[in-house]
């Protein structure tokens, strides 16, 4: 599983902002019991120093240090039960002056060695989920609110099956590519007409497969073209940070290109398209492409060699049917 490195230095800071926040309010906390216990501070700071000060003592004289932490624990315990029972009586948690970690697992670090902990996890999926909301309706868009009632049943004379059988079908296929995830290299081409279904269909994708912690990076055809344009020309954006998002685009374990064909066409967006797809297939990474156009299109925009990628390494799914927005703006 590739994490997305943008995504998850965001999450890490959300993990470090959590820990930093608890650690001011326990510290404001500790400041006003003091202020209406005294004494509670004075016992705070004999427990603090109680252990470091009989351990030095025991090696300085060279006694077991065994048998000196013994002794502070004896030592310490009248003092712990006459701190907790004062914070009790101030109407607070005994545990409450305490800088524990709200993860056991990881100490709120993020990771147990080299592995992503549970907590940080949950960050980079949230992470994740507002990234791609920021371009596709996350909330209403889902495989259970798709509506195949504007979808003709009226079925084909040549195929024998409806319009609506037939996006049924491709919904089917969608939901289960999206549940099945393995990014193991599975790929979709989403072709047909506009405002049949494939742009929602995408979304539903990325958000089911993203909540599973898998990268999901969802891009147009054109803007991902304009990041490749960034690199080689330089008045046309930062060649940093397009450099990154090309990167994104390639190790992701899951793109979505939007909109295939309504880039610019010239020989350098058909080396561009040619580059990630090809790449993607020889690292064995999923992609899902959807466009207005169909394979036979594609070989003809582009070239052969783009066609029979999409022809024999992805599923091809055809949307039929009539605009969905226009039929929406007449209800």
């Amino acid at each position: 599983m590739a994490l997305d490195g943008r995504i998850l230095r965001r999450a890490m800071d959300r993990l470090e902002e959590d820990r930093r926040n608890r650690e001011t309010h326990t510290a404001e906390l500790r400041q006003q019991l003091y202020a209406r216990d005294p004494f509670l501070a004075g016992l705070d700071t004999q427990i603090r120093s109680a252990a470091a000060e009989i351990l030095d003592v025991a090696l300085r004289r060279g006694e077991d240090p065994v048998a000196a932490m013994e002794q502070l624990q004896e030592q310490n315990l009248h003092m712990q039960e006459e701190r907790r029972s004062r914070i009790l009586r101030l109407g607070y948690p005994e545990n409450c002056l305490d800088d524990l970690p709200v993860c056991p697992r990881c100490g709120d670090r993020g990771y147990v060695g080299r592995e992503p902990c549970d907590c940080l996890m949950r960050l980079y999926r949230e992470e994740q989920r507002r990234e791609l909301s920021k371009l596709l309706d996350l909330q209403g868009e889902s495989f259970a609110s798709f509506q195949l009632k504007y979808y003709d049943d009226m079925k084909d004379p040549d195929t024998g099956i409806s319009p609506r059988q037939h996006m049924h079908l491709v919904l089917m296929a969608c939901r289960r590519y999206a549940e099945t995830f393995d990014g193991k290299g599975s790929n979709l081409f989403l072709s047909g007409g506009p405002g049949l279904g494939k742009t929602f269909l995408s979304a539903c994708i990325a958000s089911a497969v993203s909540e599973k912690g898998w990268s999901v990076v969802y891009e147009t055809a054109v803007n991902l073209c304009a990041r490749y344009e960034a690199i080689r020309f330089s008045n046309r954006g930062d060649p940093e940070e397009a450099e990154q998002d090309v990167r994104r685009y390639l190790q992701c374990d899951l793109l979505i290109l939007d909109d295939l064909g309504m880039e610019r066409e010239n020989a350098f967006t058909v080396s561009v398209i040619y580059e990630v797809i090809n790449a993607r297939l020889r690292s064995g990474k999923s992609t899902v492409i959807s466009s207005n156009l169909s394979v036979e299109e594609v070989s003809s925009r582009y070239n052969a060699q783009i066609a029979s990628r999409l022809a024999g390494e992805y599923e091809n799914l055809k949307f039929y049917g009539r605009d969905i927005r226009r039929l929406k703006k007449e209800e």
